[in-house]
């Protein structure tokens, strides 16, 4: 199995050089999906609930992003990235008066919540200068009235070429960009006429559009542009991705899962995928895993959906919730430990959709899906700790989500400590630090539980490797560990560039002869 990482040209911070590896580093989950506002195409962090509805708005009935980003957040999740995307919708347009023609801003962020305001002054700027103006935008919640951001700009000029004109300047601005035709002459002040010094607020002349339902080509996004899918480029680490239902009543596209699958494979994270609206029996399931062909080690799925106590409304969906509950389990207990422990259940208003009895849940296993069950004291949790792998040796061999979990978070740590090797002097001395890095690193992993034994290796060709091309080809590092639950050892390849990072895996491990 190979896995590519190419960085192509986003700006990461690399960690200081010979840094100790973070054991438990905080697990971060991804959502793309429709919002009521917000930036487009830009992963955007969020730590609660709260500041999720201060972005991008509230729970939508249009969109489940909202709902499985609550979910998320109620059940441990604590640091994810929310990238919004768009079917044909559109920012609200402003108009300020200039003698004739007008200056036209439109909104960056697309959406009919997006509430602007805008103000022209000019104050500081001497009479006899007919070219400058000052400019004053706000964003304002269309809720509390209260102003969220505002930007302000001094001596712009209406004049094209000038070195202040006003729409290369309103290029850095996060609110408003400069429509065409450009104004003819300088905006008019938007001052009380009583004072000069009391702004008086322009509103949107054309109000902003939602768009339309997202489709599957939404959600992916193009890789060159960096749209969709692909806008998670921006964001140093994704442990978790999640497509929340492009819309009420349908399920995401399998186009859209195969394309993330493709992508978590790159980035090494897991893919969490939702059972099918047409799943009504264990049957259902094993029969629509087989249909749909999904075969990853990456893929993480589960049936049935979840119903709220006491209420007659359509199952729902648990990709959000499931994710939080993964965040939770990184937190306490580590990636190498299941699913199914106590303090892992779902909130108690929730319930299995469909009961379950043992024999749909060992169906379901066998087909790669984790059963949602009710247990004990009312609350249902997650029986099972299996990926979707079917097919090759080595997808089989990584059944296990814990084993694959583990392998996935060392592999992204290792990477994302050793970018550093590829700037340095090829040489033993380069060697022997990166060996001392991810040994401490693997001792620490040894100790808190995530191997079945404390044999493990680290090797590294940084000053053995003898190619003409040995600044391209860059650095190399093995591992060969054996995760918690592994029948066998394990090795990852890291192949360290200055363009980007690719990972190899073998089923079989070597022979561990000198081992920490």
């Amino acid at each position: 199995m190979s896995d590519a990482r190419d960085r192509g040209i986003t700006v990461t911070e690399i960690a200081a050089m010979d840094e100790p590896i973070a054991v438990s580093p905080e697990t971060t989950a991804a959502f793309i999906g429709r919002a009521l506002r917000g930036p487009l195409h830009t992963p955007v962090l969020v730590r609660h609930f709260g500041e999720f509805r201060r972005r991008f708005g509230d729970c939508w009935s249009r969109s489940s992003l909202g709902p499985a980003v609550k979910q998320f957040f109620e059940h441990g999740g604590r640091k994810l990235y929310v990238v919004r995307v768009a079917n044909t919708a559109r920012g609200a347009m402003l108009c300020l008066p200039a003698d004739g023609s007008a200056l036209l801003l439109r909104a960056v962020d697309p959406g009919s919540t997006e509430r602007l305001r805008a103000a022209v002054d000019y104050d500081g700027i001497p009479e006899d200068n007919d070219r400058l103006f000052n400019l004053t935008v706000q964003r304002v919640d269309p809720t509390s009235g209260l102003v969220v951001d505002q930007e302000m700009f001094k001596r712009l000029s209406y004049v094209e070429g000038d070195e202040t004109f006003v729409a290369d300047m309103l290029l850095t601005s996060t609110i408003v960009r400069v429509e065409a035709p450009f104004p003819l002459h300088r905006p008019a002040a938007t001052t009380d006429e009583d004072s000069r010094f009391e702004l008086t607020w322009v509103d949107p002349v054309q109000e902003g559009t939602d768009g339309t339902e997202l489709s599957d080509y939404d959600l992916v996004g193009s890789m060159r542009d960096g749209t969709g899918l692909f806008a998670l480029q921006q964001a140093e680490r994704v442990d978790i991705v999640y497509l929340p239902p492009p819309g009420k009543g349908r399920d995401t596209g399998p186009a859209a899962i195969l394309a993330a699958d493709q992508y978590c494979k790159r980035r090494g994270a897991m893919l969490v995928v939702d059972p099918a609206t047409a799943w009504q029996t264990a049957d259902d399931a094993v029969a629509g895993v087989r249909e749909l062909g999904y075969a990853s080690p990456n893929i993480l799925s589960y049936f049935p959906r979840l119903c709220s106590r006491g209420n007659d409304g359509p199952p729902r969906v648990a990709g959000g919730a499931l994710a939080g509950l993964l965040c939770k389990l990184d937190a306490t207990a580590g990636p190498w430990e299941a699913l199914d422990r106590d303090l892992l259940g779902f909130k108690r208003r929730l319930r299995p959709a469909v009961d379950l009895d043992q024999r749909d849940t060992r169906a379901l296993a066998r087909a790669g899906l984790n059963a949602i069950v009710n247990a004990e004291h009312g609350r249902a949790r997650v029986v099972g700790a299996a990926t979707l792998s079917r097919g090759s040796e080595s997808n089989r061999m990584f059944r296990s989500l814990p084993v694959r979990r583990t392998c996935l978070a060392i592999v992204s740590s290792v990477d994302l400590a050793t970018r550093w090797a590829v700037f340095e002097q090829p040489d033993r001395k380069l060697t022997a630090r990166i060996r001392a890095q991810v040994l401490a690193y693997l001792s620490g992993l040894a100790n808190v539980g995530a191997f079945e034994n404390d044999r493990f290796m680290v090797d590294c060709d940084a000053g053995l490797c003898e190619r003409d091309d040995r600044l391209e080809h860059g650095v190399t590092i093995l591992l060969v560990f054996q995760p918690k639950g592994s029948r066998v050892p394990i090795s990852f390849t890291i192949h360290q560039t200055v363009a980007g990072c690719r990972v190899t895996s073998t089923a079989f491990a070597p022979v561990i002869e000198d081992c920490a």
